[in-house]
């Protein structure tokens, strides 16, 4: 299992000497990031989180993902941000839920409390119908407004399905260790609750409960998830040559500078697409302050090559490409050979897909490069929960270090609290009365 950094298409847009220069000020940010002596430090829980996590609740965890696949047909994941994407993108990543959804005998995990949206909620209250349920509300206050919503409306159902004590054995609660409205509720209730640490932020955490249950209850070994991020944590214990996340922080930091404000994250495999979803919270989240960072993009090739192709190839040239490429991206197929070549396409006979995908990733690159889009490549071995492990701690790494080098906390988000106090304020929430006239002017001009 492996990430690794592949410069050779930054030839032209940086030079070798560059990535030496930086060498000083990537020691720097490891030393403050190990030292815990930085901005956010009191958010450092992820760091050696493969190898320091709490045992005894993983195996809960298990226990109770096991008893979750037994008794239901749908789990009900509730939560937002980073109480939920990073679950999703891995469970696409592994086995994406269209494909999940043609096996009956899978557990279907649906995704709620990310949205207000009316159609949504009720789309999903429609899959529900016959089907035996259990709930996953993730939350460390349990007051936020679009899970709270959603909660309240899942635990309303679950009673009147199974009564109070049937719905008790089927809500699992992943929330804060010691206080808040939903752990209050959890002991209240007797629910079987998992902790969101207090140091470790959500978009940090994939490789909590928040994260693990979830994609545990949809089959996947999350013992093998842990591994491949304990040899990501050593593989990146040291700053060097070696260290193939730090040279994608020093890269993209290089281009920053250079005026490249916009990260294109790209990958030729569908099932990546919720994981430029988390890499767009992460790092949009983590970098995206004080009038700085780069605005994090995706695409998925080469679908969007017929939409946002053209821009990517003669638009604005303020943007870089980071292409996630696989060695192995899953079952291979093999076109045949036509008799009459109707649609001239013989010359692709019994050349294998994975082969064909690879060459419109590779022409497609130097189109861009030579358009004037500096790429960055970095190459995954295969597409399986080791590969997940190594790649959540290779990205939330290259993160922080990144987000130290433009001169930012990467752990907070002062800004993601400004919609909510005007939201607030135009529900009628009390407390927020004089808010409320002063928008309801701004409104009304």
């Amino acid at each position: 299992m492996a990430v690794k950094f592949q410069g050779k298409y930054l030839d032209g847009f940086v030079k070798p000497e560059e990535f030496n220069n930086m060498n000083r000020e990537i020691e720097l940010c490891h030393n403050i990031l190990h030292q815990k002596n930085g901005a956010g430090n009191d958010f450092l829980g992820w760091l050696n989180l493969p190898f320091q996590y709490d045992k005894t609740e993983f195996e809960q965890i298990k226990k109770s993902a096991e008893k979750i696949r037994n008794d239901s047909d749908v789990l009900i994941v509730i939560g937002i941000g980073g109480s939920y994407l990073g679950a999703r993108a891995a469970i696409e990543f592994l086995g994406s839920q269209q494909y999940n959804n043609l096996d009956k005998n899978k557990l279907k995990v649906y995704f709620v409390g990310n949205t207000i949206s009316p159609s949504y909620l009720n789309n999903i209250l429609a899959l529900c119908e016959g089907k035996e349920l259990s709930v996953n509300v993730i939350s460390k206050s349990g007051t936020t407004t679009e899970p709270a919503i959603a909660f309240r409306v899942f635990k309303e159902l679950m009673e009147e399905k199974y009564g109070k004590e049937g719905a008790r054995e089927r809500i699992y609660v992943t929330t804060d260790k010691a206080r808040g409205t939903l752990k209050e509720l959890s002991n209240k209730e007797g629910y079987q609750t998992f902790v969101i640490e207090d140091d470790v932020g959500g978009r940090y955490s994939v490789l909590t409960a928040v994260g693990l249950l979830p994609i545990a209850a949809a089959g996947f070994d999350i013992d093998k998830i842990m591994l491949g991020a304990q040899k990501a944590c050593k593989d990146f214990e040291t700053p060097g040559e070696h260290n193939d996340c730090y040279k994608y922080a020093t890269a993209r930091n290089i281009l920053y500078r250079k005026g490249k404000s916009i990260e294109i994250m790209a990958s030729y495999e569908p099932n990546w697409q919720m994981m430029n979803e988390w890499y767009k919270q992460l790092y949009g989240e983590s970098e995206g302050k004080d009038q700085k960072g780069i605005f994090p993009a995706s695409v998925i090739f080469s679908t969007d090559l017929h939409s946002m192709g053209q821009f990517i190839q003669d638009g604005s040239r303020n943007m870089f490409e980071t292409v996630i490429s696989f060695k192995q991206a899953g079952e291979d197929y093999f076109v045949k050979k036509d008799k009459d070549n109707f649609d001239g396409l013989n010359f692709l006979a019994d050349q294998p897909m994975s082969e064909i995908n690879k060459k419109a990733m590779q022409g497609t690159i130097l189109a861009h490069v030579a358009g004037g889009v500096p790429n960055i490549v970095l190459e995954v071995d295969a597409m399986d929960e080791e590969n997940l492990g190594y790649i959540v701690y290779f990205f939330e790494k290259a993160c922080a270090i990144s987000g130290y080098m433009l001169g930012v906390n990467p752990f907070n988000q002062p800004g993601v609290e400004d919609y909510k106090v005007n939201m607030f304020a135009l529900l009628g929430k009390p407390g927020y009365e004089e808010q409320r006239e002063k928008l309801l002017e701004q409104l009304s001009k």
